[in-house]
């Protein structure tokens, strides 16, 4: 009985709570930010064709700016982020050499036509 009462006052003295994110306005704007250029893909039927052989080709619908994030699947100190330019051939090859092998999370972000895109997908470099 004790034990209880005592992390009730304990509880009760604490200045913070731990349930809320001390950024949780800022956060959800990014959130938001993040899920209209999900959105957009779709919308405008923007999504880039993803070949992984020997390296990732991406080919997008027009030309593009922006970064790739390569988050590797259990080993976060692998994880890169490249920026990357498609120009007029609306293609971009990205050697896979200093890749491990395994399941990689793929992350596009892009400006395109004066929209910004996001899209993702889950591959397997071998």
């Amino acid at each position: 009985m004790t034990f209880i009462i005592t992390l009730a006052v304990i509880m009760m003295r604490s200045d913070s709570d731990d349930l809320v994110d001390q950024d949780y306005y800022q956060k959800g704007i990014e959130y938001d930010k993040d899920y209209i250029r999900k959105n957009r893909v779709k919308e405008d039927n923007a999504e880039p064709e993803i070949i992984v052989d020997k390296s990732l080709k991406i080919t997008f619908k027009n030309p593009a700016k922006g970064i790739i994030r390569f988050l590797h699947a259990s080993k976060q100190t692998q994880d890169k982020v490249i920026s990357i330019e498609s120009g007029t051939e609306n293609t971009v090859n990205i050697p896979l050499d200093e890749f491990s092998k395994g399941h990689w999370k793929v992350m596009l972000e892009w400006n395109s036509s004066d929209k910004g895109y996001m899209f993702q997908k889950d591959i397997i470099i071998q």
